[in-house]
């Protein structure tokens, strides 16, 4: 059971260019299988997620290849099997909610349902009310609820008919956090009660790392990786993977100097600074890129560094910049030798202790076994 998908979808800025050869100007090349568990899309605006979405759905149709859910065949090029949306047992939730205005939230829920008896959807709607928590709602209209409920009453529509596959394309986006933490979990709990394969697409970096059991990463039209949140976010497979989870601190042009075989340690140098690195397979004289995230940056008073040498990966650093975001600040500090500048994040508490302020001297300390080599 699952999904299963390897299809291309092409797009022509004029109709007339497939004719005359051209090449696209947007190709999505999705290729990627997943079993029941919570998926998150992730990507950058244009990156093809979306288009993915549609295509699986039917309301796009691919220019080539499969799509197959719990081993039912939606698309086959190649047999000219293209199921039309309503022979496809699946809810789709957009971002825009898509309710119809002139329906209280009952009719709303009850849309999907059809050929079921009156007995039927009268006990399917009173069990999408219990499980989206929305009883007491069932005569309102949508002008009359809230963002957060106009967004249960969306899933419960989606999910009212027993859908094989559950499509959520950005489903929380307009939705404040304290509203969009609680329906993160709703998600979650109804994935694992119906045991169905959901697809979510999101831009919120924590809402992909706290709702995912696997995490597809789409660029420009391509899957770059899939993964757990853990191994994706840690150990991004190039640098659009990389930046695409916020791996700020990023350095092409390094080469590999030296191998420590007995230590299982690589010296690598990024504009002459040294960096020492555990990454098994590399070679002498490798041209590589590096990176490490933010949050891995280790800030150290001068008195913690023994005798007040700088061991591997330690660095006398300058502070350039000091950004507030609520929780943590984003501090920016320049390599006092080699220049280069290095991004790190640290909680509030810890940056109160510091005491550090815009032109002051510090060292900081990169984790080897934190560093990412692609």
């Amino acid at each position: 059971m699952g999904i299963k998908v390897d299809f291309r979808k092409r797009y022509y800025k004029k109709k007339s260019d497939k004719k005359k050869g051209i090449e696209p100007s947007f190709t999505l090349d999705a290729k990627f299988e997943i079993e029941n568990e919570l998926v998150v899309l992730f990507g950058r605006s244009g990156s093809g997620k979306t288009t993915a979405l549609q295509c699986i759905s039917g309301l796009l149709e691919p220019n080539g290849g499969k799509i197959i859910v719990n081993n039912k065949v939606y698309f086959d090029c190649h047999k000219r099997i293209n199921l039309p949306v309503q022979q496809r047992s699946l809810g789709y939730v957009f971002q825009n909610y898509a309710l119809f205005p002139h329906m209280d939230v009952k009719k709303n829920i009850a849309y999907g349902l059809k050929g079921w008896s009156k007995e039927e959807k009268e006990k399917r709607i009173q069990e999408m009310l219990q499980l989206l928590h929305i009883e007491g709602l069932e005569n309102n209209y949508p002008s009359q609820l809230s963002g957060g409920q106009k967004q249960r009453v969306a899933l419960a529509r989606a999910l009212a008919p027993k859908p094989d596959i559950l499509l959520l394309d950005e489903p929380f986006s307009a939705l404040d956090m304290v509203v969009r933490m609680k329906l993160r979990e709703k998600i979650k709990e109804i994935q694992r009660e119906l045991s169905i394969p959901v697809l979510f697409i999101t831009h919120n970096h924590v809402e992909a790392f706290t709702i995912a059991d696997k995490i597809i990463i789409f660029h420009d039209g391509r899957v770059q990786q899939l993964g757990t949140p853990e191994e994706v976010f840690y150990h991004p497979k190039n640098r659009h993977v990389a930046e695409l989870v916020g791996m700020s601190n990023i350095f092409e042009d390094a080469f590999v100097v030296e191998i420590d075989e007995a230590e299982g340690s690589t010296l690598i140098k990024s504009q002459e600074m040294p960096v020492r690195v555990e990454h098994p397979g590399l070679k002498k004289d490798e041209k590589i890129s590096w990176g490490i995230r933010p949050e891995n940056l280790r800030i150290l008073k001068v008195s913690e560094d023994e005798n007040g040498k700088l061991g591997d990966n330690t660095f006398d650093a300058s502070v350039k910049s000091i950004v507030n975001k609520g929780s943590s600040k984003v501090i920016a500090f320049q390599i006092k030798e080699h220049r280069n500048l290095l991004i790190a994040e640290v909680a509030n508490q810890f940056f109160e202790d510091t005491r550090l302020d815009v032109g002051d001297i510090c060292r900081i300390t990169l984790d080897k076994n934190k560093i990412v080599v692609f």
